[in-house]
């Protein structure tokens, strides 16, 4: 293949993906699954269908600031002041306690102080648009539990911003660390985000200066919006913010317009394309033979942080007083590792704070926890109601946790001991 992304290889890997995702939907997984999955073999580690750097990074990063400015649009502000205490809370002790973690981890294993923040930057986030999906597939997405944990997901979307700053601050070069224009970036940062919140929540819905325009003119709203989003993200990346910060807060700004219905149907049909164009960008940047040489670090720090994050959750909005059922629903569906993750370790592999070993495996490890994360929300539960059952050893736990691989499984078995008494004791 050429080493440059051209409409041949850009269609084959589009059309690939779609299949791995169907055919994970098929499976009754989620289809970012296959994209991932796709991504990884499909790329410069896997077959080699592209392997140009440079096409890669743009890929991701198109993908990453559509689908910021989609889930920016998305967000409720006005929903998110009825749990905005309990959701700023639990965020902001969700970062605390990654923070805690990876930097007393970074201690034993002596990790530089840029990478052990940025890597607690890192684990803090859980995923908005895998926890959308989740909540809609258990039937909780409009119960009091998925209030308060997109409540939480908003606050910590929210959050992301003065991440971004400092991870683009961080590492080892000329003006960067903890300098005082890092102070004055996170200072303009937060301060303009916060403007932008309280303004948009204390007000009925805005009117944009080309609303007017674009009603008697609505073929051109589509390319009118996207350019927002274009020109918030070059002017932030101008100003030396991230232009993440700007796509996401242009989408904040539409969503929350008199536009935001026709905004929201405008983007409903794209939405599903920036999901598989970001997440299989991602899986184009896993170097897969890393991935195998380091399978069982991976894993293990995988579980590792599944279980730490479920606990913390869990604990957190308990002791903020939510309901133990509520609590643990939510601390489940944020349990893995979100998608502007990503863009914090795309951040500290430019600035210098990670190396290439430390963001590949930062990229493995949040891939294989979205992975995951489906299959241990069902475990998860179904574990939570064994407290209700009298089971009396493995094989009953396993075939009350997964009953219809447990019926397949006893099947096969069957068969296979069936096969083997005629081969061996046939007259």
């Amino acid at each position: 293949m050429e080493e440059a992304l051209n409409l041949n290889s850009i269609t084959l890997l589009i059309v690939i993906a779609l299949a791995c995702g169907f055919g994970m939907v098929r499976l009754r997984q989620p289809a970012i699954v296959g994209y991932i999955f796709a991504g990884v073999v499909l790329g410069p580690y896997g077959l080699g269908l592209v392997h140009s750097p440079e096409g890669i990074d743009f890929f991701a990063e198109l993908g990453l600031l559509l689908l910021l400015f989609i889930v920016g649009i998305e967000l409720s502000l006005q929903s998110f002041r009825l749990v905005y205490k309990t959701a700023l809370f639990c965020a902001v002790l969700q970062s605390a306690v990654a923070i805690g973690l990876t930097w007393a981890i970074g201690g034993l294993l002596g990790w530089g102080f840029e990478a052990s923040l940025l890597l607690g930057f890192v684990l803090a986030l859980s995923s908005t648009a895998v926890g959308i999906k989740m909540l809609q597939e258990i039937g909780e997405f409009d119960t009091q539990a998925g209030r308060v944990t997109m409540g939480v997901l908003v606050a910590q979307d929210l959050l992301v911003i003065p991440m971004l700053v400092t991870a683009q601050s961080l590492g080892n070069g000329p003006g960067t660390g903890l300098t005082p224009m890092l102070g004055v970036k996170l200072l303009a940062a937060v301060a303009i985000l916060a403007g932008v919140v309280v303004v948009l929540t204390r007000r009925g819905r805005i009117e944009l200066p080309w609303s007017n325009y674009l009603r008697t003119h609505a073929e051109m709203a589509p390319l009118a919006n996207i350019g927002f989003c274009f020109v918030a993200a070059a002017v932030s990346g101008y100003v030396g913010l991230s232009p993440s910060y700007g796509a996401f807060l242009a989408g904040l700004i539409l969503g929350a317009s008199t536009d935001r219905r026709p905004a929201f149907f405008m983007v409903a049909p794209i939405q599903s394309i920036m999901l598989m164009v970001f997440f299989l960008s991602i899986g184009l940047l896993i170097n897969l033979n890393f991935v195998l040489e380091h399978l069982f670090t991976v894993l293990v720090l995988v579980f590792v942080v599944l279980v730490a994050k479920t606990a913390t959750n869990i604990t957190i909005l308990n002791a903020l007083g939510e309901s133990w059922d509520r609590a643990f629903i939510s601390g489940l569906v944020m349990a893995q590792i979100g998608e502007f993750s990503f863009a914090l370790a795309k951040a500290g592999l430019g600035s210098g704070a990670l190396d290439r070993d430390a963001y590949q495996l930062a990229l493995s490890v949040i891939a294989f926890s979205l992975i995951l994360s489906p299959f241990w929300l069902v475990t998860a539960r179904r574990f939570h109601a064994l407290g209700q059952l009298p089971l009396t050893g493995l094989k009953p736990t396993f075939a009350t946790i997964y009953p219809v691989a447990f019926a397949r499984m006893h099947w096969l078995a069957l068969k296979a001991r069936d096969i083997t008494d005629r081969i061996f004791y046939r007259d």
